[in-house]
């Protein structure tokens, strides 16, 4: 157990504290401090959610490769663990942050504003909150791994006047914002989404019209978020000049003193939860003896050949260059997304139509570039993760046998062809993603199996894991959010696409082995 405590538990405690220190630092430098503009949910979740992956797999990955497991996956689950035991308290802290280095201003009128310096949390002492000049912005959006829940969302935002005797004017500049929401199935048919829709707007406007918004302890300004942004469309709609960077707040009925709650406490309670955890999981496995004394005589532990096969994935080479930049191409598109302040876990309807996303009234519209460019474009965080996961396996294989043009052409004909088969069957659904292209692959994958182009070794290792994987997804396509006309016009069309070119193609795989076998064996 000394070993251990050594060799692993150590540096994980290191790595743990070393993140969330250093983290919670330039989150308050960059970020609270200087204000750089990156939007909160960013800052204050996924970085620190993501981020502990890096040390992880470059510091204690390998120390950890140094136990014994009767199931290799088990080393993951290890390496998984030591980040979710970081991310969780670096979490906390920053929300901690959040509300604690903000000062509370006290203010006679809410102009008063522009003459004290900027502040997160103000109190007013004379003011008018007018219900009767409202704005607006009714949003809905999908999220989850496979689009299952429909969130439907109405912002709502009032001007805050300086008494009852004061109106509103197109230069007003300070807000007070109301969320109503509901989160429905979106397997649900499109009129009963319109009918759960209605439902919540009445239940929305009975609600408002019997709140009282004058009672509230204080005001806080909301930040950089999705929420800011949604408000501000709301402003836009009701002619309102956004030039004058429009504070909008939400409405505390809580003491200022208890903005923190817990969260400090929660920060030591759940880093030592995390840590225990750790350090009993780590009783169990035994080092790999002779690992660990190579370990112990070279002090280091060797280098991380699983770890380098995964990066070398995202590396164009000779016989595997397009995939690595098909994927590259996507996730850096939806990473100027998300900086560009469009979201993150997932994207609203008009931003993708701005962005290029299949739709038949525009794309029909002389606009069928769409049907190219919504291959590139994604809904969300899942989708593009999930996407990229499928691109990879199928690319492995395809690419190499193919070459690069050929590869690439039939990505881009058959996510175009599924493209035209979405706006066929679907009359004003907004599509986006890659699937459709690489169902294509798919199709033409499995065509190359069942026409016994591959080794019959390999079409009986991959065969039926790639039906299941097929079938998985078209069934999942079935239950709502999913464009499964795209995913089922690509499977046909790389299919088919297959049959015409596997009398070619098998002469060439042919040909190349025997060259192959000629080259070995000269005699």
């Amino acid at each position: 157990m000394k070993d251990k405590l050594q060799i692993i538990y150590k540096p994980f405690l290191l790595i743990a504290l070393g993140f969330i220190l250093i983290y919670s630092f330039l989150n308050w430098l960059l970020f609270i401090k200087i204000g750089i503009p990156l939007k909160e949910d960013i800052v204050g979740f996924w970085l620190p959610f993501g981020l502990p992956f890096i040390p992880i797999l470059i510091w204690l990955r390998p120390r950890i490769k140094l136990l014994k497991f009767k199931n290799e996956n088990a080393s993951f689950f290890y390496q998984f663990l030591a980040c979710l035991a970081i991310a969780i308290p670096t979490i906390i802290a920053q929300e901690y942050l959040k509300t604690a280095t903000g000062e509370l201003t006290n203010l006679k009128v809410i102009s008063e504003i522009s003459k004290t310096k900027t502040t997160k949390y103000y109190t007013i002492q004379n003011y008018d909150i007018d219900k009767r000049h409202i704005a607006i912005q009714n949003t809905v959006s999908t999220s989850g791994r496979n689009n299952e829940r429909f969130n439907m969302l109405i912002y709502v935002v009032m001007p805050i006047l300086e008494n009852t005797s004061d109106t509103i004017n197109k230069t007003h500049q300070y807000w007070l914002g109301k969320i109503y929401s509901e989160q429905i199935s979106n397997s649900l048919s499109d009129e009963k989404k319109q009918e759960k829709y209605k439902q919540l707007a009445e239940r929305s406007q009975k609600e408002f019209e019997t709140t009282d918004f004058h009672k509230f302890t204080y005001l806080e300004a909301i930040g950089n978020t999705e929420d800011h942004n949604e408000y501000n469309k709301a402003l836009e709609k009701a002619g309102q000049n956004l030039a004058n960077d429009n504070i909008i707040f939400e409405a505390k009925t809580t003491p200022f003193e208890a903005r923190n709650g817990k969260k400090l406490p929660w920060i030591f309670g759940s880093f030592g939860i995390g840590a225990f955890i750790y350090f009993v999981l780590l009783l169990f496995p035994k080092f790999c003896r002779n690992k660990l004394e190579n370990f112990k005589k070279k002090g280091i532990v060797g280098t991380d050949s699983d770890l380098k096969e995964i990066l070398d994935m995202f590396i164009p080479q000779k016989v595997f260059f397009i995939t690595p930049i098909l994927i590259e191409l996507n996730v850096l598109i939806y990473i100027i997304m998300v900086f560009s302040g469009l979201g993150l876990v997932s994207f609203k309807g008009d931003d993708l139509l701005n962005l290029g996303a299949n739709f038949r009234p525009f794309t029909t519209d002389n606009q069928w570039w769409r049907l190219l460019t919504n291959i590139f474009l994604h809904g969300g965080l899942m989708h593009v993760f999930a996407n990229m996961i499928g691109l990879i396996f199928v690319g492995v294989f395809l690419e190499p046998l193919l070459g690069r043009i050929k590869y690439l052409l039939l990505y881009l004909i058959t996510g175009i062809i599924a493209s035209f088969v979405s706006i066929w069957w679907y009359d004003e659904t907004i599509s986006v993603g890659a699937s459709g292209a690489i169902f294509g692959l798919y199709g033409f994958f499995l065509a190359c199996m069942l026409l016994k182009i591959f080794h019959p070794d390999f079409n009986k290792a991959f065969l039926f894991s790639t039906l299941i994987f097929i079938g998985f997804n078209l069934l999942m396509g079935f239950t709502g959010g999913i464009d499964n006309a795209a995913h089922i016009g690509g499977l046909v069309s790389g299919f088919v696409i297959g049959i015409i070119v596997s009398k070619q193609l098998k002469k060439e795989v042919e040909f190349s082995v025997g060259h192959q076998s000629d080259e070995e064996d000269p005699n």
